[in-house]
């Protein structure tokens, strides 16, 4: 069970040491954190995500995303390029350790194409303790930026922290940004079941 991410993480180390034209020791950080706020029936609570790049090497952290008082470490590889279509990849391998404990890998990626942009990550976790409790992670949003402030679009997540009826939890966003600060709001399940909301404070450095 373990053997894919263990794979993939070796793959991404011997990427990382063979990338010598990317000019890794040269390249700046840049850094960026999430506040997710989680407004559902009976409940609150906030999912934080920090994240750091140099050149080719990512790094990121998570807290209450995989389950609740549950840390994740993570390790990647950006893949970046195009030039109508933008992209970029990140294959990942992360730890587990809380309430939930394994080893997950991952992928983060972005694809824009003019003012139309789709982000998903998505991870699968595979669990110590008992193998039943595997679960595939998504959370994917389709945006459409009129100007470069303000976006809206669509959303869709799959989670262990907050289950419905429906597998998929799906909404609608809207977002807007001044210099480095970025927020957003989703409403999920409108007219599919009981409804809810989250609120993302983002900072970009």
């Amino acid at each position: 069970m373990k053997k894919p991410a263990i794979i993939l993480f070796l793959v991404l180390c011997n990427i990382l040491k063979a990338q010598e034209t990317d000019s890794l020791a040269s390249k700046p950080w840049a850094y960026s954190a999430d506040l997710n706020m989680y407004f559902i029936p009976d409940n609150t609570f906030l999912l934080p995500v920090v994240r750091a790049d140099k050149g080719a090497l990512h790094l990121e952290a998570r807290y209450n995303y995989e389950d609740f008082h549950t840390f994740s470490a993570w390790v990647g590889c950006n893949f970046s390029g195009g030039k109508k279509l933008e992209y970029t990849i990140t294959p990942m391998i992360g730890g587990v350790i809380g309430n939930s404990n394994g080893v997950a890998p991952g992928l983060e990626l972005t694809l824009g194409l003019n003012k139309f942009e789709l982000y998903s990550e998505q991870e699968y976790l595979f669990e110590f303790s008992d193998k039943t409790y595997n679960f595939y992670y998504n959370w994917t949003d389709l945006t459409y930026a009129p100007k470069d402030w303000i976006w809206f679009g669509l959303s869709g997540q799959r989670t262990r922290l907050y289950q419905t009826d429906l597998e998929i939890q799906r909404g609608l966003l809207i977002g807007g940004g001044i210099k480095n600060w970025e927020f957003t709001g989703y409403l999920f399940n409108l007219g599919f079941d009981e409804p809810f909301v989250i609120l993302t404070v983002s900072f970009n450095y």
